[in-house]
């Protein structure tokens, strides 16, 4: 059977089931009980021949031989004369319900043993001619539901299955070939020929005619019928080779995503996109394994793909979440997560991977609320997607509308197990290799969602290129607001640096001579934050203290403007030290919670100040002092002592002190941080008196 579509067949059909039951006659009592110990002749030569019976059927199992512990359903001499007849000769017309091939036998279900799940019994005596002694062998029936063991004259020959435990262990069918001992050959009354059936309840949820043998095993020489088994693997392999197919893709498809993250890291959707490709290729590379080799039982499948189903599911909702902005239903992963755990306990219970945890008909049930939660899951996609285009602007809709063929792919995709079950669309078999709608739905939906991620890719990187160049002016603006490295003013030599973490920095100073009284304004602060939004409070700061200077040159006055500017800027905050020199040396100095500057290299004695921004009419410290000739005044952010080194140690307030002890040079000191590991915006403004008094350059 198909493996794919056996665990997305529609609870529509189960329910139905009953009643195509009822459209196959039962046969007439006297075809059921033929005389015991009639053989068929089997003509060996150079094909393999179907053992199409009649074989004798029952239901039940067989007790044990007291004295050997052996089936006595299995002995030869086991009188079936009361058994039914069953003849597994397929006829023209009739298809797997499933997937569609021909050559298709109903099971038990079919046969009048409505809704029976457990073990029965098939027999046959053949009677082998043919002229060639080579040994013989047995290709056991390639669809079958579930498990089986093979005797010959009650000999235990092998099974298809694992039944040393209490319950046998059931895989997805696979050919299976059995090497005969020659008694087929040798006795007259031919060799019997006993398969011992298992099938669990959940067969009957996933298969209207379930039940036994879907096919005819076959006899013959063991060259031949190791051909034929070698025939039958190979059609196997082919019909699940879309499966790893689409494994691979997928799985190149999800490198693809989170590959993207590097290009940008502030989208998620592409993690999303990433998880997505991840989940789907896991789910069809778990499928190929499962059909492919007896490493998985049935039971397992239906727990790994409940839950990888599940999901699939919530990362389908997810990403268009994440894709049209999060825009709304915040409550929406907590539902889905919900969701998801309903789904996979539904899917559980509904397929019985537990027998006898709940009964047949609460399964029924059950698994009808799960076929429910899939379109529940598809609806809160669609509006998740219908919502999300109808916010977008109307310039940017179309991104929006070309999300709706992914969806309309996806529902393909996720319902097409249903659809072929019902008949409305069918399988293709190119070259052996079964396609079906659900995996044409996927190659396009891989197809169109890296299409759209491309596209979402360019706009992406069209978007940062544009901040790149406001970045770029901002620092042209930025480098063109701030003084000359160095100033030489009468009685007063100014140097300067200013070494921004990032193209934008946050610090900020200015000096201002004025040529009036020979007096000098210097003004530095350190901003909240970095980047662009910081380089725009420097901007507006800067020019604020402009437009105050023409005013006046008063410290404190001037703090308290930018206090009052910050407060009508939300959280905006700085601090900010405003120093005024006057031409005979006296200084007035006002700070808000700047770093106190350091006089001949010793910190300069200073209370304590909120920065600006934090509360309406807040009142810097002020301290007034006198440059005497040789002085040399240094006024610095906290770049300097917050810079680090490789294994987190910070420069620190004593190697500070020790720097300015030793260098002379703002740049020096500048460079001494930033060599030992710069973390934040850095500035120095070294202030040095001079004996001699020259005028103002002009």
């Amino acid at each position: 059977m198909a493996r794919t579509i056996r665990c997305v067949l529609p609870c529509l059909l189960v329910l139905l089931a009953p009643f195509l039951h009822a459209q196959t006659p039962n046969l007439p009592a006297a075809a059921q009980r033929p005389d015991a110990g009639v053989a068929i002749d089997v003509t060996l030569g150079q094909a393999a021949v179907p053992l199409y019976g009649p074989w004798k059927f029952t239901i039940g199992d067989s007790p044990l031989d007291p004295k050997t512990g052996k089936p006595l359903w299995a002995e030869p001499g086991f009188d079936d004369s009361r058994w039914e007849n069953v003849d597994l000769t397929p006829k023209e017309g009739v298809a797997d319900p499933i997937v569609g091939l021909s050559g298709y036998v109903p099971g038990w279900t079919a046969r009048g043993h409505v809704n029976y799940s457990g073990y029965a019994w098939y027999r046959i005596r053949v009677r082998c001619r043919g002229v060639s002694s080579s040994p013989l062998a047995l290709a056991g029936p390639v669809d079958v539901d579930d498990a089986y063991q093979a005797f010959a004259d009650g000999k235990l020959l092998g099974s298809f299955g694992d039944f040393s435990g209490k319950q046998p262990v059931v895989y997805y069918s696979q050919p299976f070939q059995f090497r005969l001992p020659q008694s087929c050959r040798e006795a007259s009354a031919g060799e019997v020929l006993a398969f011992r059936f298992w099938m669990g309840s959940q067969a009957l949820l996933l298969e209207p005619g379930a039940g036994g043998m879907h096919s005819a095993p076959l006899l013959g020489e063991t060259g031949v019928i190791g051909l034929h088994y070698q025939s039958q693997w190979l059609q196997l392999i082919r019909s699940y080779l879309i499966d790893p197919v689409e494994a691979v893709v997928f799985a190149l498809l999800a490198v693809v995503a989170f590959s993207l993250i590097r290009f940008d890291r502030s989208d998620p959707v592409y993690f999303w996109i990433g998880m997505l490709f991840l989940a789907t290729a896991f789910l069809n590379g778990w499928s190929a394994a499962t059909s492919w080799t007896q490493w998985i039982p049935i039971r397992l499948d239906f727990v790994i793909t409940g839950a990888i189903l599940a999901v699939i599911f919530v990362l389908w909702v997810m990403v268009w979440w994440v894709w049209f902005g999060r825009k709304g239903f915040r409550w929406l992963p907590g539902v889905l997560g919900g969701l998801a755990v309903l789904f996979a306990v539904s899917h559980l219970l509904g397929q019985e991977a537990f027998p006898g945890l709940v009964s047949h008909r609460a399964a029924l049930r059950v698994y009808a609320l799960s076929l429910g939660l899939r379109f529940v899951f598809f609806g809160l996609l669609a509006w998740v997607v219908i919502d999300g285009i109808r916010q977008q602007r109307l310039g940017k809709r179309i991104d929006g509308w070309l999300v709706l063929p992914v969806i309309l792919l996806h529902g393909v995709g996720a319902f097409s197990g249903d659809l072929i079950g019902l008949h409305l669309l069918q399988l293709w078999f190119p070259f052996g290799v079964q396609v079906s709608p659900g995996d044409i739905a996927n190659f396009l939906i891989a197809a169109v969602i890296v299409w759209l991620l491309l596209r979402r890719l360019l706009q992406s990187v069209k978007l940062q290129r544009e901040m790149a160049l406001d970045v770029k002016q901002a620092q042209e603006v930025q480098q063109m607001i701030l003084p000359k490295a160095r100033m030489v003013l009468p009685g007063l030599t100014i140097e300067s640096e200013y070494r921004p973490a990032r193209e934008v920095g946050g610090d900020f100073f200015q000096i201002i001579p004025h040529k009036a009284d020979g007096s000098v304004l210097i003004v530095t602060g350190d901003v909240t934050g970095k980047g662009l939004q910081a380089g725009m409070l420097v901007a507006l700061l800067v020019g604020a203290i402009r437009t105050e200077e023409q005013r006046g040159t008063d410290p404190t006055s001037m703090l308290s403007m930018l206090n009052q500017r910050l407060m009508c800027r939300g959280n905006a905050q700085a601090t900010c030290l405003a120093l005024r020199i006057d031409a005979d040396g006296r200084a007035t100095l006002a700070n808000a919670g700047h770093m106190a500057p350091y006089l001949n290299g010793e910190e300069m004695p200073m209370e304590g100040a909120l920065p600006l921004g934090m509360f309406e009419g807040a009142e810097s410290s002020v301290m007034h002092f006198q440059l005497q000739l040789g002085d040399r005044l240094t006024l610095m952010s906290d770049g300097i002592a917050e810079a680090m080194d490789a294994s987190g140690k910070l420069l620190g307030f004593e190697r500070v002190h020790e720097l300015l002890r030793a260098t002379s040079s703002a740049s020096e000191l500048a460079n001494a941080a930033q060599e030992f590991g710069q973390e934040d915006d850095i500035s120095v403004i070294s202030v040095t008196r001079t004996a001699v008094r020259e005028p103002v350059a002009a």
